[in-house]
């Protein structure tokens, strides 16, 4: 499969951290639940709803953990994903879905879905007018796209620092918003990464776009707007994870939106 430049760095940095992250994700209590079991996967869920006897299509289905959720809420689920690693990790958890390496420029897959799903996926490509064009040759008429991305604003701040000191308000490391209008690559950095006994930071690409932007590239491509949801972290992380409850609890950082094919 010839990949773009943008799936080759997504796919060369997940294969890298693929192992570290399914344990971040799996482990009892580590901090990797608070961003995706205590923020971002509860609001994905509530706009999904019920789904049993739903089809469902996993867009970058990662290690498999929604997959199988899903499938014990009762959908009948398949997948995929650029990166060769995560499958395999996928495939171990799912063994009897259908799981395939595919692109989200190309999707592997002929039959129509109910719904597809990308929590924190579309991040990673540059053209989305193609991703969604994608998504909606997959879908049924009426179907519905569930996608989460980093919230358009908070994703552009940088951490306020003074004297080489970050700065902290009433508890929270301060932000500046910066250059919200220049849609552009930016990087996040992953850091411990454990890799062959070794200790990485990955520097990890995703694609910014402004709130308008989204908005057009949604209705442009045949979509409406269903629901939308501001990702609000659980009553349970209070106590699991109280620094990171105080600063989820007050800031946005990822957003959940439900689209439906005309």
């Amino acid at each position: 499969m010839k990949m773009r430049l943008d799936e080759k760095e997504a796919n060369k940095k997940y294969n890298q951290v693929a192992d570290h992250y399914h344990s971040w994700r799996t482990k009892v209590n580590p901090k990797g639940w608070m961003f995706n079991e205590h923020l971002e996967m509860p609001g994905t869920f509530e706009l999904l709803g019920n789904i049993k006897g739903k089809t469902i299509l996993d867009i970058g289905c990662g290690g498999g953990i929604y997959a199988k959720k899903m499938t014990q809420l009762g959908a009948k689920v398949k997948g995929f994903d650029l990166s060769e690693e995560m499958l395999l990790i996928a495939r171990q958890n799912n063994p009897d879905l259908d799981l395939r390496k595919g692109s989200f420029y190309k999707i592997p897959f002929k039959e129509k879905f109910d719904i597809a799903i990308a929590p924190l996926v579309i991040d990673y490509a540059e053209d989305w007018d193609k991703v969604f064009q994608q998504v909606k040759a997959h879908l049924i008429s009426g179907g519905f796209f569930i996608f989460s991305i980093g919230n358009p604003v908070t994703e552009t701040a940088e951490k306020l620092e003074i004297n080489g000191e970050r700065y902290k308000y009433k508890g929270i490391s301060a932000r500046v918003l910066y250059d919200y209008f220049t849609e552009r690559k930016i990087y996040g950095t992953w850091k411990n990464i454990k890799k062959a006994k070794k200790a990485l930071n990955i520097r990890m690409p995703t694609y910014h776009h402004t709130y308008e932007s989204v908005i057009k590239i949604i209705l442009r491509n045949g979509f409406e707007i269903f629901d939308y949801k501001d990702c609000y972290p659980t009553k349970e992380s209070k106590k699991l994870f109280p620094e990171e409850y105080n600063f989820l609890s007050k800031v946005p950082y990822f957003c959940v939106w439900m689209v439906r094919k005309k």
